[in-house]
């Protein structure tokens, strides 16, 4: 109970110092109550999708998207949805876009352990396998050792509900299907999926598949939209369209590909689409403001 209390206090700090002395107060209460009692939910045996247990606005088909990691942050967007990093966005950022009714995803690591977060160094030794391919410093998790970890991300989920996270973005959730120095199953991922899903929605939170195509099929009941990375590039889209069919959004970001290269059947498909640059800064091409002169 006290590591527990001391991982949220800690998650949590940057949040404190910006309430009022009373809200400050009911701040603190509210995450001894989380310490003392645990988890709300947990995986049931036999896992059932669930539902958000607080109204949130949920996600048109079609959205005007930025995502941004890095450089400064360039809000002044006419925009539906802002993807932007859990840890370095601040609640008022977050508040600030709301009030523009713009709908926040808020991005962590979910699959690995980056040694720049604050709770790095939570995650005990036996969860870390390979370090990520051309990521220093980030190494892929066990996911097996599920109940290790259940905590961490049980923590980082508070974090998103304390900053005003509309829905998460939970990263690197296909390590079954990369080499992690561990012998992950289909199963041993969908178990740990799921849990997170699970997990975000009985906190109210939306919450996002990320990549992960061969699972589409298991995995769309549980998440709320899906965002691929080159999936035109590697001419895999059509394995997106279940979540279009059930209503729900699909992001993708191409990396390499011009604009018009894949604006027009993104377009068709019923795509949200973006040219990025790989660093995620604040450049972009959105697919939904392609000018036809240009296609």
């Amino acid at each position: 109970m006290k590591a527990g209390l001391l991982l949220l206090l800690r998650l949590a700090l940057p949040v404190i110092p910006k309430l009022t002395v009373r809200s400050s107060m009911r701040f603190a209460l509210v995450i001894v109550t989380i310490a003392v009692l645990g988890p709300v939910g947990c995986v049931s045996t036999m896992p059932s999708p669930t539902t958000p247990a607080r109204a949130q606005r949920q996600l048109p088909i079609q959205a005007r998207w930025q995502i941004q990691y890095s450089g400064d942050l360039l809000l002044d967007l006419d925009v539906d949805v802002f993807n932007l990093d859990l840890f370095e966005t601040s609640a008022e950022t977050i508040a600030a876009l709301h009030r523009r009714e713009i709908f926040v995803m808020c991005y962590f690591s979910a699959g690995s352990r980056e040694d720049w977060r604050p709770d790095a160094m939570l995650f005990p030794p036996e969860v870390l396998g390979k370090e990520l391919a051309e990521w220093p410093g980030e190494r892929w998790l066990d996911i097996r050792h599920i109940e290790a970890l259940k905590p961490i991300m049980q923590a980082r989920l508070d974090l998103a509900v304390s900053k005003g996270c509309d829905g998460v973005d939970p990263d690197n959730v296909d390590g079954y299907k990369n080499d992690t120095g561990f012998l992950l199953t289909a199963e041993d991922q969908l178990s740990y999926n799921i849990f997170l899903a699970e997990a975000a929605h009985e906190r109210g939170l939306l919450i996002g598949l990320k990549n992960d195509l061969e699972q589409i099929t298991d995995l769309l009941p549980y998440f709320d939209w899906i965002i691929n990375e080159e999936c035109f590039s590697y001419a895999e889209c059509e394995l997106l369209l279940p979540f279009v069919k059930a209503g729900k959004p699909v992001f993708v970001i191409e990396y390499e590909l011009d604009p018009s290269a894949f604006c027009a059947q993104a377009l068709q498909m019923n795509l949200n689409a973006l040219r990025k640059h790989r660093e995620l800064d604040a450049y972009r091409t959105d697919c939904h403001a392609w000018l036809p002169e240009s296609r």
